[in-house]
């Protein structure tokens, strides 16, 4: 019990640099806070820069619980080829002359706002069958996929030169920008990849508040340890309860602690909260949930013992 308190816990931004995957990054973090507990809320490819949201010791169960899942990304669309990885890593398979000007590449992006349709690539995590995308793709092999429900926000795009143009994206979880850039390309009927891509923002950290993976390894272990935030942040869109020290020790043991007796806010059956202590210090998330004598709240996830 005394080495699971003493674990490091909370929330680690990254600025990660172009070159090494999501995983080498993890692996770096983990030697640097001597644990094997640490997560992300979502991968960067390689080629990729910017916020990559780090999850240490027992925070690193957070991100399965995280509502927070709007990203903004900045991307260069390059017009007139497609590739089999969607971005300019990958093989050209065609190229097109390039006829379509700034207005046009503008007035194409309506049709991708809001919810919309997108085919997963096959150079992806995802895993089919139990064998992921990328590994049947390099092997030569292909599998149908379908379509997934994205949203995206907001979109805009500024020629840069030449058949470049830089595109700012906020969507939601799940998105593909490279997926997003061949689909702009074939609707402006000239192709299109992704040629690089920074995330500018993931799960409300900007990257102004990131730290590079070589600066935390030139900090002191204390220096490291004042890098992470509480938990909580990564929960900052739910409402909170604060609960009473005798029903706190009801939470904490697995009770469900009714809304009435604990004269609690209500709130409608599935709403998840922020469960604060007698002292106001997080320490779980809790969810409502209907039960013979009414209304309750019952723990789904301890994060401080």
């Amino acid at each position: 019990m005394a080495e699971i308190l003493n674990e490091p816990c909370g929330v680690l931004i990254i600025n990660k640099p172009q070159g090494p995957t999501s995983h080498d990054i993890v692996n770096r973090v983990r030697r640097l806070y001597s644990t094997k507990k640490v997560g992300h809320t979502g991968t960067l490819d390689p080629m990729a820069t910017g916020v990559l949201v780090v999850l240490i010791g027992r925070a690193a169960k957070a991100c399965e619980y995280s509502l927070s899942d709007r990203k903004i990304y900045t991307a260069t669309l390059r017009l007139g080829i497609e590739t089999d990885t969607e971005d300019t890593t990958g093989n050209i398979l065609k190229e097109y002359p390039v006829t379509v000007n700034e207005k046009d590449v503008k007035d194409v992006l309506s049709g991708f706002k809001g919810r919309i349709k997108q085919i997963p690539p096959m150079y992806s995590a995802l895993k089919v069958g139990g064998k992921k995308l990328c590994d049947i793709a390099r092997e030569g092999g292909t599998v149908e996929r379908e379509a997934r429900e994205i949203e995206v926000y907001s979109i805009s795009a500024e020629h840069i030169e030449g058949n470049d143009y830089k595109l700012e994206v906020e969507c939601s979880a799940g998105t593909y920008i490279r997926t997003l850039c061949a689909d702009i390309g074939k609707a402006l009927g000239c192709g299109g990849a992704m040629a690089s891509l920074e995330r500018s923002s993931a799960c409300g950290f900007p990257i102004s508040e990131a730290h590079t993976i070589d600066e935390i390894e030139q900090l002191s272990v204390d220096e490291r340890l004042a890098l992470l935030r509480p938990v909580e942040e990564i929960f900052n869109e739910l409402d909170s309860v604060k609960l009473p020290a005798f029903y706190e020790k009801l939470f904490r043991s697995g009770c469900e602690v009714y809304i009435k007796k604990a004269k609690l806010p209500e709130y409608p059956i599935g709403t998840r909260l922020r469960v604060l202590d007698s002292t106001g210090g997080f320490f779980a998330l809790g969810e409502v949930r209907e039960y013979e004598n009414g209304l309750a709240v019952k723990s789904i996830k301890l994060f401080v013992l």
